[in-house]
């Protein structure tokens, strides 16, 4: 899954791809250098960003879905409200890529059975604008337990087929750089309910904890992370270096003994 944030503060690229054209221009890039999913988000969930207006949300995003007839790959919606989400499914997206979890409640869920669309559930504590300030988890693991079956609850009590959930974690996302690593160590647990596991590593701050370097420097780390990912149990990875990581990818899923797998 290849990353595209039209935004301005997102934590790696916010101002690349503010301008539609550019967006359009990057969004075949990901394309060509290998991605499966195309995640297009017009709001930034860095640690401290503040919630943007439905209409701000939406002038940003819809011209670049305008701009990508004739697509060759599934489009998926980074979005936690459901405005958003009802007009990028009309607009051709087909997975919602929801890092709230349904916790605003089911309407978003309901949007995405309406379209038959895929819909990620991503586990996360409090919201962007304040994860950061929260005190740790005392059990960050049977916290997530808890949250994954909730969350395929509210999804289902909406209306969303059990074959169209993905599941993800939610690296980061009001967790320690201590938590992330048990987070990704143990993947396999939350494999076991059965849903297709969506991991997002990507350039993240417990990388940079590690290695002491800049987002924009943390590509070497994020290979790791990737390849840990898969090899733990992970079946869609969302990155920024798509070429790069499409490579690691298929390495990773080679030793693991899932090239078969795309």
């Amino acid at each position: 899954m290849g990353v595209l944030n039209v935004t301005p503060d997102s934590f790696s690229d916010g101002g690349l791809f503010l301008d539609p054209p550019a967006a359009v221009a990057r969004a075949w890039a990901i394309a060509e250098e290998g991605a499966d999913i195309l995640d297009i988000g017009a709001e930034s969930t860095r640690p401290g960003a503040e919630p943007v207006p439905v209409a701000e949300e939406l002038e940003r995003v819809l011209p670049v879905l305008e701009g990508l007839a004739g697509y060759p790959l599934p489009i998926s919606i980074d979005t936690r409200k459901p405005e958003v989400a009802r007009a990028a499914l009309e607009a051709g997206a087909a997975l919602v890529n929801d890092v709230s979890g349904l916790r605003s409640g089911p309407e978003l869920a309901e949007e995405a059975a309406r379209a038959g669309a895929a819909l990620v559930l991503m586990h996360s504590r409090g919201e962007p604008a304040t994860m950061h300030l929260l005190p740790p988890s005392a059990d960050i693991l049977g916290d997530i337990d808890v949250w994954a079956e909730e969350a395929v609850a509210r999804a289902r009590s909406s209306g969303v087929s059990s074959q169209r959930l993905i599941l993800d974690p939610g690296i980061g996302f009001g967790k320690t750089s201590g938590q992330n690593l048990e987070v990704l160590r143990n993947l396999s647990r939350l494999a076991q309910s059965g849903f297709p596991l969506l991991v997002g590593t990507s350039r993240k701050s417990f990388i940079g904890s590690i290695l002491n370097r800049p987002a924009d420097e943390r590509a070497w780390g994020s290979a790791a992370a990737v390849a840990a990912a898969i090899l733990f149990g992970a079946h869609i990875i969302r990155v920024h270096d798509v070429r790069a990581m499409a490579d690691v990818a298929r390495v990773a899923d080679a030793i693991a003994g899932e090239g078969s797998r795309e």
